[in-house]
């Protein structure tokens, strides 16, 4: 771990004084210059995360893939995501927030007001075991948000986006909306300046969730369990994040609350969520508002999610917890009432299309 994070500390310093100073000195641009390290980190992740969905994850769709299409063409504003986002949104919430934890430490350059290393001065001389478990955390945290995001009802009108897509792919885990972006960021940036992360660690933190996210999503035929008998328990792959993206089952209306891990599938196991041997189910979800992002471009994916939100923030119903489809009065979301129809308080109960997820 040491000599991978050595390398990579060159491979940013080379890249911030050949790449980054320079451009920013012919732009003028000073206070880029002064942060010149931190884009350069950035700017490395993203290109190594295009680098290895493009030449490695995509060919791989293509020889084993796990469903064929006539066409891919649903998979292209997803392509687009990637390129626009690439993974920096967490990197620079946490060089954003970062400030902030050094005024509660008192104005010094510590990481955050305590950390790991201070509350266990173990971990200061077993790098690698401080850096597991700054994983674990992160992993954890992302697990409850992600929850979080499909229970309640005006968070699930951002990522619902993300969930319409009905050609999942290797480009599919940047496909969402930009405020639940920031917001997602924002949590486990906070997570990582409490655990005292320095930025270098929580920047491969975060390339390397992307990465396993990227190939999670990816249209792969790969069964971890075929692999090892457990690594399917611990690590999330592609046909176990799959089963999370199913659209609703209305002979088993909760059957796709499952599945929410981002790398370790550990914490769906000892939280009950985990899903294992189900036959892998068509993507998607199946309310019509949600669904219709499928013909729209980035811009206008980007607007109807952030009208989702609007309705659902401020009506009572967008903050009670459950599954919900967005058919109501102005897009109101309307609750599943447990019985297969759905209803918002004081509405008569009506039948959603084919499940409200």
């Amino acid at each position: 771990m040491h000599t991978l994070a050595l390398l990579w500390s060159h491979l940013v310093d080379w890249t911030s004084a050949h790449a980054v100073v320079p451009v920013a000195a012919a732009l003028h641009a000073g206070a880029a210059a002064d942060d010149a390290r931190e884009i350069a980190q950035a700017l490395l992740i993203a290109c190594l995360q295009v680098f290895l969905i493009a030449c490695v994850m995509r060919p791989l769709e293509s020889v084993w893939p796990h469903e064929r299409w006539e066409d891919r063409e649903l998979t292209t504003v997803d392509r687009q995501y990637t390129l626009v986002m690439l993974g920096l949104f967490p990197l620079f919430s946490y060089l954003a927030l970062r400030p902030f934890a050094d005024l509660f430490a008192g104005g010094t350059a510590a990481a955050g007001p305590g950390g790991l290393r201070e509350w266990f001065p173990w971990f200061a001389a077993h790098p690698l075991a401080a850096f597991l478990a700054y994983y674990a955390a992160y992993d954890l945290c992302y697990y409850w948000m992600h929850r979080a995001q499909h229970a309640i009802p005006w968070w699930w009108a951002l990522h619902s986006m993300h969930h319409s897509q009905r050609q999942m792919s290797c480009w599919t885990n940047d496909r969402g909306s930009y405020l639940d972006g920031v917001l997602q960021s924002f949590v486990l940036s906070l997570v990582g300046i409490a655990l005292g992360v320095e930025p270098s660690e929580f920047a491969l933190l975060v390339l390397l969730s992307e990465l396993v996210q990227n190939l999670s999503h990816a249209n792969l035929r790969l069964q971890l369990g075929s692999v090892s008998r457990w690594a399917a328990r611990i690590w999330v792959g592609p046909r176990f994040h799959r089963l999370h993206h199913m659209r609703r089952d209305p002979d088993r209306p909760a059957l796709h609350n499952c599945n929410f891990g981002q790398v370790l599938s550990v914490w769906d196991s000892l939280f009950g969520t985990a899903l294992h041997g189900e036959p892998v189910r068509p993507t998607g979800v199946s309310d019509p508002v949600v669904d219709a992002d499928n013909g729209r471009g980035l811009v206008a994916m980007q607007w109807h999610t952030l009208k989702r939100f609007w309705a659902a923030v401020r009506h009572l119903e967008g903050w009670r917890l459950g599954d919900v489809h967005f058919g109501g009065p102005g897009l109101r979301p309307v609750h599943d009432d447990g019985t297969g129809g759905v209803h918002a308080p004081g509405e008569a109960l009506v039948q959603p299309p084919t499940g409200s997820r």
